[in-house]
């Protein structure tokens, strides 16, 4: 005896109802669970037979009877919820959920700094794939640290906004030079020859070297244009500093001001120094506050130069190293790229605001 079943009548959609079950199936980023669903319920209101259904989705015919029957009490909506009751069962309840979190954010493991997968599910007697989900689903990041510093110059206020002035309104008939020294930058040279990227391998470099000396560059950086006037020299002290002064001075325009971002550092403010600076009127020294090196632009381009021609450089000695400084200042100079100052000093005065109160309130 053969059971037949008769063929359901087709599904009746509205025209909202269809174009939205024709988007879900199109969609790129559809979950497969709701395209296929849709695809089931789109054949359903050509009049396809269940069984016709089941065949074209590779699936059974009681569940194409369930889904048309849910969608017939709940529309599209339906199609995007499951039953209660179904997927793998919670295995860790809410409160040891919360005691991973508390532990990880209160306690530290015995001899170490901060917690790993392993150690807290181990202390915490789960397996490491469950820490690791609960952190991710809560911005914890144990092995993670960010490096701060809160200036204490009593005149931080006076000193950041003045320099800060300078970069978003730059005086008039006067350029803005961003100053500082880079030194003690190691002549390096790798103890065996490295090998070259390829498709699926990236360069290599050996971990050690050779130190063949050293060598300090004095760099000012032009707010406004984005070239540097740069100067390589053996040592670091106020005699050289004077040297770079007069080279500043004969670089640039005559009937220009020069308005110069400096940090703190002794040597431009030696005595020397000072009378030098006393003779030459068209020089204004703006110092950034104490700690706060961030604030001086030139520190920006010295990351540049350090990362595309320094640190994988090998130099078999100082004049290499020189000559390799040299040359990137020469093309920095032919295709000058500025770096604009967006900040202003309320925005970075909330900040610390705001990170004093935190500080505070910790320790």
């Amino acid at each position: 005896m053969c059971l037949m079943w008769n063929p359901p009548p087709a599904l009746s959609l509205t025209l909202d109802q269809k174009q939205t079950l024709q988007s879900w199936v199109n969609a790129r980023n559809t979950p497969q669970k709701i395209a296929f669903r849709a695809r089931l319920i789109l054949l359903a209101s050509e009049g396809h037979a269940n069984r016709h259904i089941a065949r074209t989705l590779s699936t059974s015919r009681p569940t194409v009877v369930l889904w048309r029957s849910r969608f017939v009490c709940g529309g599209p909506q339906a199609l995007l919820e499951d039953a209660p009751g179904r997927g793998r069962k919670v295995q860790i309840s809410a409160a040891e959920v919360q005691a991973i979190i508390d532990a990880t954010l209160q306690t530290k493991p015995r001899a170490a700094t901060h917690w790993s997968v392993r150690s807290m599910a181990r202390a915490q007697g789960v397996s490491p794939a469950t820490v690791q989900r609960i952190w991710d689903a809560n911005g914890l990041k144990p092995h993670r640290v960010r490096t701060f510093k809160l200036s204490r110059d009593k005149q931080f206020v006076e000193k950041l906004t003045d320099v800060v002035g300078l970069y978003l309104n730059p005086p008039d008939k006067a350029l803005v030079l961003c100053v500082d020294e880079k030194s003690q930058i190691q002549a390096l040279d790798r103890t065996q020859p490295g090998l070259p990227m390829k498709k699926g391998r990236c360069g290599t470099m050996t971990h050690d070297y050779k130190r063949n000396g050293t060598t300090t560059l004095f760099a000012a950086l032009n707010v406004l244009a984005g070239t540097v006037i740069g100067h390589c020299m053996p040592r670091h002290r106020h005699q050289e500093f004077l040297k770079f002064l007069r080279q500043i001075e004969r670089d640039c325009p005559g009937k220009l001001d020069l308005h110069l971002v400096l940090d703190n550092y002794g040597t431009h403010k030696h005595p020397t120094v000072k009378n030098w600076l006393a003779k030459h009127a068209r020089f204004h020294l703006h110092f950034t506050p104490t700690g706060s090196s961030w604030l001086n632009l030139v520190e920006r381009w010295f990351r540049e130069i350090t990362d595309k021609r320094i640190r994988r450089g090998t130099f078999h000695n100082v004049k290499e190293l020189v000559e390799g400084i040299q040359e990137y200042l020469d093309q920095n100079n032919k295709e000058p790229k500025p770096f604009v100052w967006t900040a202003t000093a309320e925005k970075i005065l909330e900040k610390v605001a705001r990170c004093k109160a935190i500080y505070e309130t910790l320790h």
